[in-house]
């Protein structure tokens, strides 16, 4: 059964949310005019051949890759677009950031952080063009772990603009990048390492929304590619020494998330039954080792979102140390400025503390507000992310309203159960009350755009 939709207006969630799509024309011409202040400061690192890996279509590029062996590991060499260096300490552009906090992703259009001269311009750091960076160094050992980690300000060059089907198709035939060639075999030993073995690491592939030539829509699982696990852990890499090196130090801002509570991890082993899986130890070893490109697989990673709640930031001035559960260990955004506000804030911190300086003033000045920001903007983009799935869902399937799908029941409660619909891969209440683990089939009641619900009921007519 192919589920189609008319074409799909997400204006009215942005609304909602009060989520700013664009920018005024002086923020506009204030970014064209911005200027790397830091030029006369960097370190030349045109010679690294780096490459970005990006989805399709991406301009707005934050980091650059390089790994090579070295000394009987390998040395990684990252490069993070220097936001600081254009929109530090003062102006509109940002002025605005500051309010925004993060790129919100809507489906049709995102409502970004930085104006577009400066997020996919002169701050990107696209290919075949010298950009201003910041420039982390880090030495492994064989099996993958940290012997030593540096930062800096540089300039750099990016080689090549990737992408993550081309690089998985590359890596297929054998013939991949040359800068990042290792990349698997360093990826993997991260997810080994002592502290990623355990963590929750949720691997959920994109469900978006496909038009064609005759104006319909589809709703389309995208598969999750190992390479973009691979590259995920360089950035978790980079997070989790930054992490570690502001606890050592005393100062910086950690992303921290505890642990889950007994009974929601019960609740979880539960459910994961439900879907055909056995949970026998731990939660993170299990989900390491789950297809998430099945519809199994995808729901039983959906469900494991509800282990990785109540995530925040902590001023380490203002504040104890806290882990990530969702990493491993200490963690700190550093690796998204382009967009997410935090990190150029952060980076900051950990720049100064390799260069043996105290964070600069326009840092410490504007951090409670910085969190804050990042906080209220956290909330809104889980809520526009889940307003814009709901209203797809509810889209695509409504003109199947009384048809039956086949589902299986995750869990009961009094009248009703929760259910994953295989096809489309949808999480839905039902009403009635099947044996949990049960497949059956299920009939779609509710399909509503209007107000964003889908419903199902047991047993189905």
């Amino acid at each position: 059964m192919k589920l189609y939709a008319a074409p799909l207006d997400f204006s009215d969630i942005a609304r909602e949310f009060n989520v700013a799509r664009g920018f005024s024309p002086s923020a506009h011409n204030e970014a064209a005019e911005l200027t790397d202040r830091f030029a006369d400061a960097r370190r030349d690192a045109r010679d690294i051949p780096l490459v970005t890996i990006d989805p399709v279509g991406s301009m707005d590029l934050d980091q650059a890759v390089h790994i090579a062996l070295h000394d009987g590991g390998f040395i990684v060499t990252y490069a993070i677009a220097d936001v600081a260096a254009f929109v530090e300490p003062e102006g509109e552009v940002r002025e605005e950031s500051l309010e925004r906090g993060q790129t919100i992703y809507l489906p049709d259009e995102p409502a970004r952080l930085h104006p577009p001269e400066l997020s996919e311009g002169s701050a990107s750091l696209l290919p075949d063009v010298d950009r201003p960076a910041v420039l982390w160094t880090f030495l492994l050992d064989s099996a993958g772990e940290v012997r030593s980690a540096h930062v800096e300000r540089a300039l750099v060059h990016s080689v090549a603009r990737l992408d993550y089907d081309g690089v998985h198709a590359d890596f297929a035939a054998g013939t991949p990048h040359p800068s990042i060639a290792l990349l698997p075999q360093v990826g993997q030993l991260r997810q080994r390492s002592s502290l990623r073995r355990k963590a929750i690491n949720l691997r959920l592939p994109s469900v978006r929304v496909v038009g064609d030539e005759g104006g319909t829509y589809e709703l389309v699982i995208e598969p999750r590619h190992p390479v973009m696990d691979y590259n995920s852990e360089i950035s978790l890499l980079t997070g989790m020494v930054a992490g570690r090196m502001m606890v050592d130090a005393g100062v910086g801002f950690l992303r921290t998330l505890g642990p889950a509570s007994k009974e929601s991890e019960a609740e979880f082993r539960r459910e994961a039954r439900n879907l055909g899986f056995e949970v026998s130890g731990d939660i993170g070893e299990f989900l390491a080792s789950v297809d998430a490109d099945t519809p199994r697989g995808m729901a039983v990673m959906r469900e494991a979102q509800k282990l990785l709640r109540g995530s925040g930031y902590v001023d380490l001035t203002q504040g104890e140390p806290e882990v990530h559960a969702g990493i491993g260990g200490y963690y700190s955004h550093v690796t998204a400025p382009l967009r997410r506000l935090i990190d150029r804030y952060a980076t900051e911190v950990c720049l100064s503390i390799c260069s043996g300086d105290p964070a600069p003033e326009w840092v410490t000045q504007a951090a409670p507000r910085v969190i804050k920001t990042m906080a209220r903007s956290s909330q809104v983009a889980n809520s526009v992310e889940k307003a814009c799935l709901h209203l797809t869902e509810a889209t695509v399937l409504e003109p199947w309203l009384g048809h039956n799908f086949d589902g299986v029941t995750l869990k009961t409660s009094e009248d009703r159960a929760r259910i994953f619909v295989v096809d489309p891969p949808v999480l839905a209440d039902s009403l009635g009350t099947p044996e949990e683990g049960e497949e059956t089939k299920f009939s779609l009641v509710k399909a509503d755009p209007a107000k964003r619900e889908v419903g199902f009921a047991w047993p189905a007519d």
